[in-house]
């Protein structure tokens, strides 16, 4: 017989966390994301510190002599938008589930042909809350809450796609996104903006309000409130959230206000954040996912961690204060400032003011959180003469130090949309093309197996 192929690392923690091996489950789970986390950012000899920090502006490299990677297993493309959640990826509008735990694609369900009307436009995986004494069996299973085409707020099982509750939002406006306010137990869905007629605009009549959001408890579905994002409020605002009960407000200055029926609205210090930047596309801010109270405020140059605190002898009134800043590798651009001679020999000196988002620099465009091995994952891009590049870098959560940087090897065509989900040892890299055509890449990592060996034994021993 040949060689026995060697077994998963990912699988062989898993079995380890279902009681496979001694000790609390608890226990062997935290050990077993911290040997996967080693493995990922290859932290096996030294584990680096917070390194050099200058007024909380980091300037960290990634450890040296890396052997760790991640490998680009499968790729599938698309007619229509390609979602992920959770080891699932959509296709076709969520109607078909593909795992994407496997090395190559599996099917796990596909529901009903439906009309446009009913498609889901977008969805959130809902998971039992644990220690809930919920009214149906049911309930205790994962759901996709999903809204259609037609303003139907759906609750469909995760596992068979069957419609589990449904709920109808609303006629005056067309609801189009999704998104949680609390983790797994309020959502917030937005409409589209609402930009009056072409016959009002000519005429220069103004649509006062700019969307809707409607809030929702999930199960049963509940409604809280609608919010209506006026403009004789709030100004002249470009885009709204809601997150963590406190709602965002955007302005196409860089100007972000924060919202609270209670605390920030009326104590809060520092509750209006500026990004002092330069860009055609706006900046954006949220609650850091970690649950930690921090801020996520992100521009095209920089990423702030900023921290929510009491203000000190008065516990009624917060104020926001800068964790840390994960700069963009820029070099400053040479050209500038040369000098240009003239045919009558008169010297001008040229000066070139670059946008912060110029796509010939280094520009990140997507940050996310990955809870259970606390890494902040920040996608930077590079415009590189007809096409760009992008990679991914892993950030230490609590100090933002640079831990390692993957890159992506498809090129990044920065004039259409894409979204980079780092999930465990998977990394998926979505892409819209030309003509409507939607690409997934799916990246796995591999390791040197003596180093992976020697690390998993490693831990084994501390136990």
């Amino acid at each position: 017989m040949g060689p026995t192929r060697k077994p998963n690392v990912c699988r062989r923690l898993s079995h380890r966390a279902l009681g496979f091996f001694s000790r609390d489950a608890g226990v062997v789970q935290r050990t077993n994301l911290g040997i996967l986390r080693a493995l990922v950012c290859q932290v096996i000899a030294r584990r680096p510190g917070p390194g050099p920090r200058a007024a909380g502006r980091l300037a960290v490299k990634p450890p040296a002599g890396e052997s760790t990677k991640f490998k680009n297993v499968w790729t599938t493309h698309s007619k229509s938008p390609i979602a992920y959640e959770r080891g699932r990826i959509y296709f076709d509008n969520y109607r078909c589930c593909v795992s994407s735990v496997a090395s190559e694609p599996r099917k796990l369900y596909e529901m009903p042909k439906c009309s446009k009307s009913e498609k889901i436009e977008d969805a959130l995986l809902w998971e039992c809350p644990v220690g809930d004494m919920l009214p149906n069996p049911s309930d205790y299973k994962s759901s996709l809450i999903a809204l259609t085409a037609h303003n139907w707020l759906l609750r469909i099982s995760a596992t068979t796609g069957k419609v589990l509750g449904k709920v109808y939002l609303a006629s005056y406006c067309k609801f189009r996104y999704v998104s949680w306010d609390t983790p797994q137990e309020v959502i917030a869905v937005k409409s589209a903006q609402n930009k009056g007629s072409a016959l009002a605009r000519q005429a220069g009549i103004r649509q006062p309000v700019l969307l809707y959001l409607a809030v929702f408890r999930v199960l049963p579905f509940s409604l809280i409130g609608v919010l209506e994002i006026n403009k004789k409020i709030f100004g002249n605002v470009t885009d709204a959230t809601l997150s963590h009960g406190i709602l965002i407000v955007m302005y196409s200055s860089g100007l972000v206000r924060l919202y609270s029926f209670q605390a920030i609205a009326e104590q809060a210090k520092n509750g209006i954040q500026e990004m002092e930047c330069c860009s055609l596309e706006s900046d954006w801010i949220y609650f850091h996912p970690d649950a930690s109270g921090r801020i996520i405020h992100v521009g095209p140059n920089q990423v702030k961690v900023l921290k929510l605190n009491e203000v000190e002898n008065n516990s009624a009134q917060h104020q926001i204060s800068e964790d840390f800043v994960i700069l963009a590798n820029r070099e400053k651009n040479k050209s500038e400032n040369l000098p240009t001679v003239t045919a009558s020999g008169r010297v001008v000196k040229k000066k070139f003011n670059l946008l912060d988002d110029d796509p010939e620099q280094e520009t990140f465009k997507i940050v996310d959180y990955e809870d259970e091995l606390d890494l902040l994952s920040v996608v930077a891009v590079t415009q590189i003469d007809a096409e760009g590049k992008a990679h991914l870098d892993f950030h230490c959560n609590e100090y933002g130090t640079l831990l390692k940087s993957i890159p992506l090897v498809e090129s990044w065509d920065v004039t259409y949309s894409h979204e980079v989900y780092f999930d465990r040892d998977l990394v998926l890299h979505i892409e819209q093309k030309p003509s409507r055509i939607f690409s997934c890449y799916v990246y796995q990592m591999v390791c040197d197996p003596g180093e992976e060996e020697e690390t998993i034994n490693r831990s084994c021993e501390k136990e």
